[in-house]
Parts: C-alpha cells; sequence; structure tokens
C-alpha cells in the first residue's frame, strides 16, 4: 500500500525526504538500525551491495519490511554505470545505441531484470546532450548519455523509457538542467558551465521539455554553475550557487516554468562539488528549499544523520514550512503508487536476460 501521509510521525515525514546509501551487500546490525532511525523514503544500491542474484533480492526483500514502501533505486545505465555486472554480462553503454528500437530493446532487458531483482527504480537515462562541439572534455559523462544531438537523445531516451515502462520501472531524467557542456567532473569539483540562456533554452533544456511531456518519470538535479546564464544565483559567502541548491533552477524553470510536479531528486551530494563549500547539513536544507523533494545521500551515515537532522532543524524553527514539507511528502506518495511489485525471482530467466545481453551488445 502506498505510504498514507497523515499517518506518519513527525521523523517518519522528514525521513521520506532521503534516498541514502548503505554499506554492503546485507543488512547488518548498524545498516538496520540506520534504516529503523532515519526511516528514508529511499535507498540506492551500488556495487557494494551486488554480490549476486539472491543476495540483491533478498535485500530489497529486507529493505521492503524495514521501510515504508521504499522507492529501491539504481543507476544501470550501462558502460562505465552499470551495477549489476557481476551478476549479468556488463550492459554496453547508451552512448553505441543508435536506434529507438535498440535502446527500447535496452530498456526493457534492463527493466526485467530490475523487477526480478526487486529493484523499482533506475537512475536511468542521462540525457545531458553531448554534441561533436562539446565533446573530449573530462567532465565524467564519457559515453553515458543517449546521442549526440538534442533529437537524437529524445529519440534515444525515450525508446530506452519506454522500454523501462513496459516493465514497471520508474525512470529518472539526468543531470538536469544540463551537464553536457561541463569540462569537469562534478564528484570532483563544481563544474561552471559557460553557455548562454540561449543555449540552455535551445539545447540542454530541450530533452526535458520533450521528454516530460510524455512520460512519468522523476529528474535529478546536477550540481553545477552556468556562469552565463541569468538564473544563475549566488550563495551567502558569494560563491556561485549549484543547480542543485538554487530556487531559481528548480522551483522557477523546473516547476514553474517547464510545469514539473513529479519528483526531483538530488545528485549525490556527498559529491565534492557540494560537501567541500557548503556541508551536508547546509546542502540538504538549501536543496530542499529550492524545490527538492529526495535529498541523495549515498555513503557515510554521520553524513545521513547530520542531514536529517538539518532538516528537522529546519522544519521545528519554521524555516521550513509544513505546507513546503506536504507538498514534496504528496509528490512522493505519488511516486511510490506508481511503483510495480516485484517479479517473482527467477535466477533461469536472468541467465536468459544476461545471454540478451550478450546478444544485444553484439548487434550494435
Amino acid at each position: 500500500m502506498p505510504i498514507a501521509i497523515p499517518d506518519l510521525d513527525s521523523r517518519q515525514r522528514i525521513g521520506q525526504l532521503f534516498s541514502i546509501g548503505i554499506a554492503g551487500p546485507e543488512i547488518d546490525a548498524p545498516t538496520e538500525e540506520l534504516l529503523r532511525e532515519i526511516q528514508p523514503g529511499g535507498v540506492c544500491l551500488f556495487a557494494r551491495n551486488v554480490r549476486d542474484a539472491s543476495q540483491v533480492r533478498d535485500l530489497c526483500t529486507g529493505l521492503r519490511e524495514i521501510l515504508i514502501d521504499p522507492i529501491i533505486s539504481i543507476d544501470q545505465e550501462g558502460g562505465t554505470v552499470d551495477r549489476l555486472r557481476r551478476i549479468v554480462t556488463p550492459m554496453a553503454a547508451a552512448g553505441q545505441v543508435s536506434s529507438a528500437v535498440d535502446a527500447e530493446k535496452m530498456g526493457r532487458i534492463v527493466g526485467e531484470l530490475l523487477r526480478i531483482l526487486g529493484v523499482n527504480t533506475d537512475f536511468a537515462p542521462v540525457v545531458d546532450v553531448v554534441d561533436g562541439v562539446r565533446s573530449g572534455a573530462s567532465n565524467g559523462l564519457f559515453t553515458r548519455p543517449f546521442g549526440n544531438s538534442k533529437e537524437s537523445v529524445v529519440e534515444l531516451a525515450g525508446g530506452f523509457l519506454k522500454g523501462l515502462e513496459a516493465n514497471g520501472i520508474a525512470g529518472c531524467l539526468k543531470h538536469f538542467p544540463g551537464l553536457g557542456a561541463a569540462k569537469v567532473d562534478s564528484h570532483n569539483e563544481l563544474p561552471k558551465i559557460e553557455i548562454s540562456d540561449e543555449e540552455l533554452f535551445d539545447v540542454d533544456l530541450y530533452p526535458y521539455r520533450e521528454l516530460l511531456a510524455k512520460h512519468d518519470v522523476a529528474v535529478m538535479v546536477a550540481h553545477a554553475a552556468y556562469t552565463g546564464v541569468s538564473l544563475q544565483e549566488n550563495a551567502q559567502n558569494g560563491t556561485l550557487l549549484p543547480s542543485s541548491l538554487s530556487g531559481s533552477f528548480i522551483s522557477e524553470l523546473l516547476r514553474k516554468e517547464i510545469g514539473f510536479n513529479g519528483m526531483v531528486f538530488t545528485d549525490d551530494l556527498e559529491m565534492g562539488a557540494i560537501l567541500r563549500e557548503h556541508g551536508i547539513g547546509d546542502a540538504c536544507r538549501m536543496a530542499f528549499l529550492a524545490g527538492v523533494d529526495a535529498l541523495c545521500i549515498c555513503a557515510e551515515p554521520v553524513n545521513i544523520r547530520a542531514g536529517f537532522a538539518a532538516i528537522e532543524d529546519a522544519v521545528a524553527s519554521g524555516d521550513v514550512s509544513e505546507e513546503r514539507l506536504d507538498a514534496s511528502l504528496s509528490r512522493i506518495s505519488r511516486a511510490k503508487e506508481r511503483l510495480a511489485e516485484p517479479l517473482p525471482f527467477d535466477e533461469a530467466r536472468i541467465k536468459q536476460l544476461s545471454e540478451e545481453i550478450a546478444a544485444f551488445n553484439a548487434s550494435l
């Protein structure tokens, strides 16, 4: 059953705002203590959580027993970001796919595999536009995005989403408003993207305008600054404010101008682009006030607890109003209502899917 907001106590309401990482492949005692204490709305799985298929399914079952209808997510993009390579044949990268038919096939394979494993959300596709002019930068994207033009991004990412959705898996467009022109990796430092309003609206936002009108997906916001864009804000200390902490980008551009009322996730708030400049507590408070629904803290329990405490304090002080909290809880509840139940666990079918991935890779 989806969460009923009136039935949650104050700590559970705040916990729903967090999507966290956990330490290993099992729910050990410290992990269970963290999960019961925070009651996060979601858990994101990484390679460290994946040993074999039955173990992943057991882990997801355990998360469902402890948490309230959790959003169990994973970055299953293929290529350099493939969390399931220990279970099945590694999937080709999105950047190797050149037709909507193949993209849909890729989405169908990934979608069925995730549902058998007990995962219900894929933090994919990457819709950053990396054309010939932008390619070659050391920004960590490599071959992660679909396509090499704004139109091909929409065509191929749309096919991938169609495949995911056919198997009941929720997708997530990333990294809003676009990392395609970044020259550095936000895992390490804040990208300062030198594009104009015209380029942002014509190129980087094009996939969001097109795909959000046709697909029921979430959006993940990038940690980046856009030095030539009029929406760019400065933090109180005068430094450039990352888009993930900016009301101009999230509430004004994504919510009001584009008209998106689905779930918005931050990228991992432990990335260097955020943690060094803002600290985890301030980053959580700023991101939530900017319009984010789900705060992603993907590794350290001390940071997860600090982020929770910061939001708890902001609610208690009135800095975060009950109305603002209710708005995000409503979006989270609606997203959870659409999540599909896991398929029956089937080791033989997983083996078949692994063989299908090998054949798919060979066909590209």
